[in-house]
């Protein structure tokens, strides 16, 4: 099951859980306030289960791949790492379903404070077009998730500052409802 915090504001190791102490829970609830949508699957039957079918079909989830994440297999592996925590938005949502390994999500809340997500096998989340978000290895240096599209597959990151993009502004305006 995934877990959620907020992250304290050292620089040390980026893999390393960053948590506060005393440690401050976020729960789905909260992070379905940001738009962040978390589902759980069968990640040893992803090939044949019959709720990622269904996911992929109602979601229009069209296109994906597979991406193994560790030295021995991601060309440019220093780089890539470095390019995902860099603090970045999409113009469309971004999927991912853990198969295996394990790695952190970090999104930014309605007060621009970092929140940490540890996803691990079986795991699936969505973040939304317009939130600012990066992503790290845990300290097991391994994951290999499935890449959802709809449609073809957008990979331009927009790093922070991004605030003039129409994406950026209707997910502030969804932050300002979810407010209300």
């Amino acid at each position: 099951m995934v877990e959620a915090w907020y992250m304290d504001e050292s620089a040390e190791d980026q893999r390393a859980p960053h948590r506060l102490r005393p440690n401050r829970a976020v729960s789905l609830e909260q992070l379905r306030q940001l738009g962040v949508v978390y589902r759980r699957l069968d990640a040893d039957n992803y090939e044949t289960d019959p709720c990622l079918k269904e996911i992929r079909r109602a979601e229009n989830y069209s296109w994906m791949d597979i991406i193994t994440i560790c030295k021995d297999k991601l060309p440019n592996y220093e780089e890539k790492i470095k390019t995902f925590y860099e603090e970045h938005l999409h113009l469309d949502d971004e999927i991912r379903y853990i198969l295996d390994g394990s790695g952190y999500f970090d999104v930014r809340d309605k007060d621009d404070k970092w929140i940490r997500i540890s996803m691990e096998k079986g795991d699936m989340i969505t973040l939304p077009a317009g939130i600012y978000h990066r992503f790290t290895l845990d300290e097991n240096n391994y994951v290999k998730a499935m890449r959802l599209f709809v449609g073809e597959p957008v990979w331009t990151p927009y790093n922070r500052p991004a605030d003039d993009f129409p994406a950026r502004k209707q997910y502030l305006k969804f932050l300002a409802e979810e407010a209300q």
